[in-house]
């Protein structure tokens, strides 16, 4: 995917790479059904709702043909999984509008009782009110430098996700993204924070172990075809989460396993056909940098880390589909693959940052 053998050494970086070449969708010559060819070509999870709003946006507003690259950009960054539509959209039950979101629900519960959070939904993250406390920091961050305590008020951060549809199409580097991802939300917190140590958790469906009897266990079952049976993702995906944490500097602490698939008296049959992968972690953030600043027009935006590939950027709009639905190979294509090394890097300029402390840049 990724990865090659060199069979002698390099002599330059340089590759005979090209990268593809842009596209237009005709969405002004053949209207909506350009978009839903496209749709199913590169499972971009648009709905009805999606199809009829983009026609207009591109044919009405716009008026010219979109690019496979804008349309790839829209898939994702406007998908379910990235804007959460069915959380805030509106609600009806029984024909009747409800007042508020799921969205406004949940978040309800801060309101009624805030207690000693200071950050709550939003990056991704959460915060409770910490302590004084006295760190070794660098007399100069991100440098080989002496040592010393310094007196810093620091807070309780926690974070989780589940990185559920990965793990089931490809365990091991779906793990290994939903540990890094999950990681990348702890020090992208505020305007930094620190990241200390792991938990994971994983529940699937029948392991149906070779020469362990389990009388719960139907071996008539069948699985989707798509997905990895159970116990390869059981296995996998705790070395995924665990490689990568090994190589990032994060120690992975605690956690659990359950495993259930049973047919019901009713004759409902119930289990973990897609698994859940449950990855957090505790942090520590400075009370100072619990905020971001405000952007302003003009402002340069710096992205920083690895190289972004073709594989892993469909994730979005493949996380967004009812399971079965898209094409096999774009959803194993949807996975990201990890890359611990890098992230290890850049924590360490995010770090470098934030123990500047007042000076922090970010």
């Amino acid at each position: 995917m990724t990865e090659c053998v060199y069979t002698q050494k390099l002599t330059s970086f340089e590759t005979s790479v090209v990268p593809h070449e842009f596209y237009y969708i005709p969405v002004m010559e053949k209207g909506r059904k350009a978009l839903e060819a496209i749709n199913l070509e590169m499972g971009f999870a648009f709905d009805d709702q999606d199809l009829e709003y983009y026609t207009k946006l591109f044919r009405e507003d716009i008026k010219r043909n979109p690019t496979n690259v804008e349309l790839f950009d829209i898939a994702q960054s406007n998908s379910e999984h990235s804007r959460h539509w069915f959380f805030t959209g509106k609600i009806f039950i029984d024909g009747q509008p409800m007042n508020r979101t799921l969205m406004q629900i949940v978040k309800s519960t801060l309101k009624a009782n805030p207690n000693n959070s200071v950050i709550g939904f939003k990056d991704n993250s959460s915060a409770i009110r910490g302590f004084q406390v006295k760190p070794l920091r660098p007399v100069q961050p991100g440098s080989t430098s002496p040592l010393n305590l310094e007196e810093r008020d620091m807070d309780i951060l926690f974070t989780a996700e589940t990185h559920n549809f990965p793990c089931a199409v490809a365990p091991y580097p779906g793990a290994e993204t939903g540990a890094g991802g999950r990681i990348r939300d702890t020090h992208a917190t505020g305007r930094g924070s620190f990241v200390q140590a792991a938990t994971a958790g994983y529940c699937v469906g029948n392991l149906n172990t070779a020469g362990l009897y389990a009388p719960w266990e139907d071996p008539s079952f069948t699985y989707p075809s798509n997905l990895a049976p159970p116990l390869q993702i059981l296995i996998d995906a705790s070395n995924g989460a665990s490689d990568y944490g090994n190589k990032f500097g994060e120690p992975l602490i605690q956690g659990f396993c359950r495993t259930f698939g049973m047919r019901l008296p009713s004759g409902d049959r119930r289990e973990w056909l897609k698994p859940i992968m449950f990855s957090a972690g505790i942090g520590q953030i400075d009370h100072h940098h619990i905020s971001k600043g405000e952007p302003d027009i003009g402002m340069l935006v710096v992205k920083i880390g690895g190289p972004a590939y073709r594989i892993g950027m469909g994730g979005g709009a493949a996380s967004s589909m009812v399971s079965g639905q898209n094409d096999a190979e774009l959803d194993f294509n949807a996975v990201q693959r990890g890359d611990a090394e890098m992230a290890q890097k850049l924590y360490r300029l995010v770090r470098a940052c934030i123990e500047l402390g007042d000076k922090n840049p970010i």
